[in-house]
């Protein structure tokens, strides 16, 4: 693409949603938004969601005036495996089980998983048979067989110990899919003990996998047809994208794709560093984390059963900007239905002159519904529904450049009748309503503050979806939290999907503490992994720690498509620039900021709080302090923290000496803090590890290949600060 006489290279996404379409086009060198496309999703084509995608495309290319060869990274989000359980389109699985002795007869009783309930009256169908290992080469081509003629369309091999030796799930597979049955085996899904669980999660994927693969393999075609060279990439449930061979394997990877193209939005675009994203659209606001620059992931539930699939820990509320009121004389509650279900149009968006003689009148939104959901009925008998996004805009609450601006004059106009009906003003009936609704979030939002124990004084609400304007600030002054609207919040899932990284998890069930042994290996696995799923070497960044509570070793890898480092923002800041926008994230005045500690990369600015207690009696003081790149973006927040600059020749000298001194040693053993090792623009997060010795190991592994007078520095911050 020709920009000004600079040719560019371009990032697409596309988020693939049940009703539309959507798609942006990227800058790769500034980030900056070219253009945005939304077609219908093609449900009805000859060549299913893959038409729209290509549909996208075209557009996007016609409109933004670039080609082909000019598209660099591609990748879409998408909802078909979820849709594909909540619907129950589901296949008929058939669990093949295999082991010897006593332990082969609780592998048998494992490894027959019953019909999973999906909802109500939608199950995955499952057949089950098992062999003995020493005879599985005799018996298996028979039994697959048999399991095919019984209705079986896709297979799971399932064996104990398959995590440390695959080689009989393989066979399965392998015989299987010489029997044309697509196949998958438990290794694949998870690399953690627990065979029942495992086994499970494999019946999941297999029911969907047959499905995602053909739309795969058409959308793969149908990408190559158009000319794109880049390899087409599919969004994961963890905020990561994975390649078009890797969804045939585990495409139950991709559920929850739509939220986490808005979380890596976020973190990606707009910067976040520690806050709750809230992402709201016509029905629904899911609401997720980020601590420290990484979004929080949790094993997800599929109908109530608990898998070994990571994904986003989204919670979900039936609350957002097409929520309709319910209650003719009180105010009964707010959704969960929205105006879209009920088929009828937003007051706030309706020509005002439409809204005159008009009268309050109830509609059922579906035959399952009450009939308490309110609308307003003009006299040509057209009816408008009484939204949240109304009620925000009749107290003005929505910035005006957000997407959910409205006519204020419609929505007052619409909401009058009902505030007759209950002897309110028109301002104290919106203020009720949005009150009721944000009570509904803030509830889930507490919720998530105190599980993963954020620090209130430094989290912000972080709005977007199409009804961000309507949610975010309103909720932010309720429950008084700092809040912002991300940018271009109507499309921020797209942007997530177009900007986010290769990833890779790789577990390992560990008893005891991990020797540096267990660290290493595991590491290299998920290096592998995430090179083969299509990230460059160069780019690659991996965090390992240790789940003592659940004897889980876990190692995150992340890279991208082409070897450019992060680009947002690539101007470097003036130092005095540097320091305002730590001053203003610490909440502190600029000459009470301190640099501390910096590399050629990134900067410790702090500064010191005094806290009284009892009566002024006892004093606590705490050094807040922020990382920060010589770009602005903020890279760590932490409340308290001590800092410890060293050269490069030093660190593990330097490093073992703070841990003995800093190690406590409780009721449950020794206890070591926090830390996080940064040198030029690497910064290494160990928080994950709890053991002096992986922690040093893993510094040295991840900081490799340094000068000797590079400058070094380590932040120290103990537990449950």
């Amino acid at each position: 693409m020709n920009k000004g006489g600079i040719f560019l290279k371009v990032r697409i996404g596309i988020d693939v949603g049940g009703t539309f379409t959507d798609g942006v086009a990227i800058d790769n060198d500034e980030y900056e938004i070219l253009g945005k496309v939304k077609v219908p999703t093609s449900h009805n084509s000859v060549n299913g969601v893959a038409q729209g995608i290509i549909d996208v495309l075209h557009k996007l290319m016609e409109k933004c005036n670039f080609k082909s060869e000019d598209i660099m990274f591609l990748a879409h989000g998408t909802t078909q495996a979820t849709n594909a359980l909540l619907e129950g389109d589901v296949d008929k699985v058939a669990v093949l089980g295999t082991g010897q002795g006593l332990e082969g007869l609780k592998a048998k009783k494992d490894t027959n998983i019953d019909n999973i309930e999906l909802s109500p009256d939608k199950y995955i169908k499952t057949l089950h048979d098992f062999i003995e290992t020493n005879k599985l080469e005799q018996n298996l081509a028979n039994v697959l067989n048999n399991l095919k003629e019984k209705g079986a369309r896709v297979i799971v091999a399932a064996e104990p110990y398959s995590v440390d030796n695959s080689e009989n799930e393989n066979k399965i597979m392998k015989q299987a899919n010489e029997n044309d049955l697509p196949a998958t085996a438990t290794h694949q899904i998870s690399n953690l003990y627990g065979l029942k669980v495992r086994t499970k999660t494999s019946v999941i994927n297999a029911s969907i996998l047959p499905k995602m693969v053909d739309t795969a393999n058409m959308t793969s075609k149908s990408v190559e047809e158009v000319g794109i060279d880049a390899p087409l990439m599919i969004m994961r449930g963890d905020g990561g994208v994975m390649s078009v061979s890797e969804i045939k394997k585990r495409p139950i990877l991709t559920l929850l794709s739509g939220p986490a193209g808005g979380v890596a939005g976020a973190l990606m675009y707009e910067n976040i560093s520690d806050g709750i994203f809230l992402e709201s659209g016509g029905t629904s606001t899911d609401i997720s984390v980020v601590k420290n620059g990484e979004v929080m992931i949790s094993f997800s539930e599929i109908g109530g059963h608990k898998t070994h699939v990571n994904s986003l820990d989204v919670r979900t509320v039936g609350i957002a900007g097409g929520s309709m009121i319910r209650g003719t004389d009180k105010l009964e509650d707010v959704g969960p239905r929205s105006a879209h279900i009920a088929g009828l149009p937003y007051e706030v968006y309706a020509d005002e002159d439409e809204l005159n003689n008009l009268k309050l009148v109830t509609v059922k939104p579906t035959n399952e519904d009450p009939e308490d959901y309110l609308a307003v009925e003009n006299r040509e008998g057209k009816k408008f529904s009484l939204t949240l996004a109304g009620a925000a805009n009749v107290l003005k609450t929505v910035p005006q450049q957000s997407y959910a601006y409205g006519n204020y004059n419609s929505a007052y106009k619409a909401f009058k009748p009902l505030a007759e009906k209950w002897n309110l003003s028109v301002e104290d009936t919106a203020e009720k309503i949005m009150e009721k609704a944000s009570l509904k979030i803030k509830k889930v939002v507490d919720q998530l503050i105190n599980e993963y124990e954020l620090e209130e004084s430094i989290i912000e609400l972080v709005g977007g979806g199409g009804s961000a304007g309507i949610i975010t600030p309103y909720l932010g002054e309720f429950a008084d939290h700092k809040f912002r609207i991300a940018n271009n919040a109507e499309v921020i899932s797209t942007i997530g999907v177009a900007l986010a990284m290769v990833k890779e998890v790789v577990e390992r069930t560990v008893i005891q503490t991990p020797t540096e042994e267990d660290i290493l290996k595991i590491r290299k696995e998920a290096e592998e992994a995430v090179l083969k799923s299509g990230a460059k070497e160069g780019s690659i960044q991996i965090k390992v720690e240790f789940d003592k509570k659940n004897s889980i070793l876990r190692a995150i890898a992340s890279g991208s498509t082409d070897l450019k480092e992060d680009s947002i923002g690539k101007t470097e800041l003036p130092k005095a620039e540097l320091k305002e926008i730590a001053a203003e994230s610490l909440e502190s005045e600029t000459a009470d900021v301190e640099l501390t500690a910096n590399t050629k990369g990134l900067l410790v600015y702090q500064t010191e709080n005094i806290e009284k207690k009892f009566f002024s009696l006892f004093k606590k003081k705490t050094t807040p302090l922020r990382v920060i790149n010589k770009q602005g973006v903020i890279k760590l927040k932490l409340t308290d923290g001590d800092v410890i600059e060293t050269e490069y020749k030093n660190l593990k000298t330097v490093l073992e000496n703070e841990l003995n001194e800093r190690t406590r040693y409780r009721d449950g053993g020794a206890e070591t803090p926090y830390v996080y090792i940064a040198c030029r623009s690497n910064l290494v997060n160990l928080s994950g590890l709890m053991d002096k010795e992986n922690i040093i190991s893993m510094a040295d592994v991840e900081l490799k290949g340094f000068e000797d007078d590079d400058k070094v520095f380590m932040i120290f911050n103990e537990r449950g600060q």
